[in-house]
């Protein structure tokens, strides 16, 4: 692990059991990010990508069947820590967690300020006035009056109740932000302004970011590298530039293919069938039955082969052009 990176994931695990069995939402992801990078998740929904971030907040419901893996923040080895010192050390102070739907995330009885400033009163014991102060700050680098400090949730736009969250994930300065699609549910209008607020923080405070969507539009505003998601594994992860313009996994290239496109003359394409179910996922290749390319080989379980520099593809036709290794 190079000092550069700030997090690595390794063969990260979570699998939930329900009446009809064991769902397996994260089976076996591995990804690095360094510091100020920007990582986009994508993937379409059901792959997982929800259930990625809670596996690294520890955010955990009841009915988790298995959880493993390896994730390491910097120099600290946070699987080896209790789930008390990872709430005390990590939760909010050095990792922060940007929830999907933001008004559920907000208390509907408590000012919006009071919310924002509570990880520094919890974690950082900080009086009321000093974590209202910052706050306050916060809430002027994501482009909120102070004003609405005093409001409740159902006194704000869906924007600003987004915004607000953001603040809140901001607020003790975390090295890493997993933002859990950020801009579904709003405007155009609404959506670029909050990822021109995104791209600024990461300009000027060096954070670093997990963007999890299914929006590829949304995605290359942000991105540095995309690592894209299907049936809870990552099949390809590349720098964005790479990935947009030359996607090397056929599950890559199909859905670049089904993106419209301003000066395109050629019709998005759809893609076919249907993903497979996480009780049962095939042996081989999950992407398979799915895969205009597919032949007798995809019936054994891909590893991720090295197509360059921090570019892997997990997919038999790249076996003859890269280095098999561990997972994207």
């Amino acid at each position: 692990m190079s000092a550069a990176t700030l997090l690595h994931v390794e063969d990260l695990v979570l699998h939930y059991r329900t009446r009809q069995g064991t769902v397996r939402a994260v089976d076996g992801v591995s990804f690095d990010v360094r510091r100020g990078e920007a990582l986009v998740v994508l993937g379409e929904s059901g792959c997982g990508k929800s259930s990625l971030a809670k596996a690294l907040m520890r955010l955990l419901p009841r009915n988790v069947a298995r959880t493993g893996g390896r994730v390491r923040l910097g120099d600290l080895d946070a699987t080896a820590l209790s789930d008390e010192r990872f709430r005390r050390e990590v939760q909010w102070t050095r990792l922060a967690l940007v929830m999907q739907a933001s008004m559920n995330a907000l208390n509907p009885v408590v000012r919006v300020g009071e919310q924002v400033a509570e990880p520094l009163r919890v974690q950082r014991r900080w009086s009321r006035r000093r974590a209202l102060a910052r706050a306050a700050e916060v809430f002027e680098l994501v482009g909120v009056a102070t004003d609405f400090l005093a409001r409740y949730p159902f006194e704000l736009s869906g924007g600003m109740r987004q915004r607000a969250v953001l603040a809140m994930a901001l607020v003790a300065e975390p090295e890493l932000v997993i933002l859990d699609e950020p801009t579904s549910a709003l405007d155009v209008l609404t959506q670029a302004s909050i990822m021109n607020a995104l791209k600024r923080i990461k300009r000027e405070l060096g954070t670093s970011f997990i963007l999890i969507t299914h929006d590829v539009a949304t995605s290359s505003e942000l991105a540095d590298r995309v690592a894209l998601m299907y049936a809870g594994q990552l099949v390809e992860v590349a720098d964005a530039g790479r990935f947009f313009a030359a996607p090397a996994h056929p599950y890559s290239q199909m859905l670049m293919a089904s993106v419209p496109r301003l000066h395109q003359r050629a019709r998005p394409e759809a893609i076919p069938g249907q993903p497979p179910s996480l009780f049962e996922p095939p042996a081989g290749c999950r992407y398979a039955e799915r895969c205009p390319y597919r032949f007798a080989r995809c019936a054994e379980h891909p590893p991720a082969f090295a197509l360059g520099e921090r570019h892997r593809a997990r997919c038999w036709l790249h076996a003859d052009d890269g280095e098999a290794g561990g997972a994207p």
